[in-house]
C-alpha cells in the first residue's frame, strides 16, 4: 500500500465526523463543564459528559457489539444492574429514624410524586405512547435509578435522554426550587419553627421497617420489588450494625463503581443519531414539568399541613417529598435558615426527603404494573 492509499485509512474518521456530532461532543464537554467548573454533581454529569464525547467520534468501534460500551450497556443498564447496586448504595446511606419518628412526614412524599402522573397524561394528550409516556413522567420524582429501571422496561429507545434529564435536573435543584419556594411560601411560613423532640426511633424498629417494608411493597406492587429491596437491603445493612464492613462498601466502593458505569454507559447512548430529534427536546420539556409539578404539589399540600396544624409545620419541608436524596431535604432546610438563622428544620425535611424515596419507587413500580398490564 502506497501513501496515497494509507492517507484516506488515517483520516477516515474525519471524513465520518459529522455536524451532529459535533453539536453532541459539545453537549458533552457542556456537562465537563457543568461538573467541572459549577461543580453541579460532578460525580454524575463527568462520567455522562465523557460518555457523550467518546459515543460521537466516529468509528471507535466502542459502542459497537464487543466493543466496551455495548458490554456495559448489556450488562449493567439491559439487565438493569447498575441502577440496583447503586439503590444499594442509597439504602445504606438514608436513616429513616426521621420518618419513623414522623409517620405524618410519608403525606409529603406521596404528595410530592403527583407531577409523575400529570405529566403521565401531558405526554399522552401530546402523542407519546403511554409505555413512553409513563417513563418520562417518573422523570418528575428526579430520581435516576428509578428513572432508569422504568425506561429499560417500558421505553428502552428513550434511555438516554430520560436519563440524561433526571440526572441532569437532580443537578439542577438549587436552581429550580427556590424560586418556586419563595413563589408559594410567604415570608412568614418560611420562618415557621418546627420543635423536633419526637421520641427516638428504638434499634428494633429501625431493623424490622426495611423487612416490613420490602414485604409490602412486593406483595402490593410486585413489579417495584426488585429496587425497593435493594433500597431497603442497604438500609439493613446500615441498621443491623454487625456488617460495618458491607455497609461501609455499598455506601463507597459499590455505589462509586455503579455510578461510574452507569454515568458512562448513559453517556455513549447520547450519539447523533439516537439523540438529536424532537422527541428528545419534548422530553427534555416535560421532565422539566414533572419536576415543577412534584415541587409544586409537595409545597401546597405543606402549605395545607401548615395551615391543618396552625402554623405548627413550616411548608418548605414539602418541596423535599420528591425523591432527590438528600439533597431536596438539605435546601428545604437550607431555605428557612436563610430567612432565620436560627431556624433549624432539617430533620422534619429528610423526614419528607426519605418518604419520597420510597414514594418515587412506589410509583414506578405502580407505572409498570399498571402500563405492562394495559400493553399485555
Amino acid at each position: 500500500m502506497d501513501f496515497s492509499q494509507l492517507l484516506p485509512e488515517l483520516f477516515k474518521g474525519l471524513a465520518a465526523f459529522t455536524l451532529g456530532n459535533a453539536v453532541m461532543i459539545a453537549v458533552g464537554a457542556t456537562l465537563i463543564a457543568l461538573a467541572v467548573v459549577k461543580e453541579y454533581e460532578p460525580v454524575l454529569l463527568l462520567p455522562i459528559g465523557l460518555g457523550c464525547v467518546l459515543a460521537n467520534i466516529p468509528l471507535t468501534g466502542m459502542t459497537d457489539g464487543e466493543g466496551l460500551f455495548r458490554v456495559l450497556y448489556n450488562a449493567g443498564i439491559r439487565t438493569e444492574l447498575f441502577p440496583l447496586l447503586i439503590f444499594i448504595g442509597v439504602g445504606a446511606m438514608i436513616d429513616f429514624s426521621p420518618l419513623l419518628a414522623q409517620p405524618k412526614m410519608a403525606l409529603l412524599g406521596a404528595a410530592g410524586q403527583f407531577g409523575i402522573f400529570g405529566t403521565l397524561i401531558l405526554a399522552t394528550l401530546i402523542g407519546f405512547p403511554l409505555n413512553e409516556a409513563a417513563s418520562i413522567g417518573v422523570i418528575g420524582a428526579i430520581d435516576g435509578p428509578t428513572s432508569i429501571f422504568v425506561a429499560t422496561k417500558l421505553a428502552p429507545r428513550l434511555l438516554a435522554p430520560i436519563a440524561v434529564a433526571a440526572y441532569s435536573y437532580m443537578s439542577l435543584i438549587p436552581i429550580i426550587q427556590p424560586p418556586l419556594m419563595r413563589l408559594l411560601t410567604t415570608k412568614a411560613e418560611r420562618r415557621i419553627r418546627m420543635e423536633y423532640a419526637p421520641r427516638p426511633a428504638p434499634k428494633r424498629a429501625l431493623i424490622i421497617f426495611p423487612v416490613a417494608v420490602t414485604l409490602a411493597v412486593g406483595l402490593l406492587v410486585p413489579e417495584a420489588t426488585p429496587l425497593i429491596s435493594m433500597l431497603m437491603l442497604g438500609n439493613l445493612l446500615r441498621e443491623s450494625g454487625v456488617v460495618e464492613r458491607l455497609s461501609k462498601a455499598a455506601q463507597n466502593e459499590i455505589i462509586n463503581i455503579a455510578t461510574l458505569f452507569l454515568g458512562l454507559t448513559i453517556g455513549s447512548t447520547m450519539s447523533a443519531n439516537s439523540f438529536l430529534n424532537w422527541d428528545t427536546i419534548g422530553i427534555l420539556a416535560l421532565g422539566l414539568i414533572a419536576f415543577v409539578l412534584d415541587t409544586v404539589a409537595g409545597l401546597l399540600f405543606g402549605k395545607l399541613m401548615a395551615f391543618l396544624s396552625r402554623g405548627a409545620i413550616n411548608p418548605l419541608i414539602g418541596a423535599a417529598g420528591i425523591s432527590a436524596f438528600p439533597m431536596a431535604g438539605r435546601l428545604a432546610a437550607k431555605m428557612a435558615q436563610e430567612e432565620d438563622f436560627e431556624n433549624f428544620i432539617l430533620m422534619h425535611a429528610m423526614g419528607a426527603n426519605t418518604a419520597g424515596q420510597l414514594g418515587s419507587v412506589m410509583a414506578g413500580g405502580v407505572l409498570l404494573a399498571l402500563v405492562s398490564g394495559l400493553i399485555a
